[in-house]
């Protein structure tokens, strides 16, 4: 166990300084990564409309009716 000495003590204000430091860098990393998450979210909502279109193309597919008509 390592002793501790009086001048290693952490203080309030080591405290509020390293919250700042980490905050600061949070908020440049949540900055960088907007544009990102934008285009992942525009390309997410574009797929899904492409698979609402094709499942539902399918379905109307299976439920259309052919009619013949001959003539005698």
């Amino acid at each position: 166990m390592a002793t501790v000495r009086s001048d290693d003590r952490v203080t309030p204000d080591d405290i509020r300084n390293k919250v700042h430091q980490i905050e600061g860098s949070m908020q440049e990393t949540a900055q960088d990564a907007a544009p990102i998450g934008v285009a992942v979210g525009i390309g997410a909502f574009f797929l899904a409309l492409i698979i609402a279109f094709l499942l539902g193309r399918r379905a109307g597919r299976r439920r259309n009716t052919i009619v013949e008509i001959r003539r005698i």
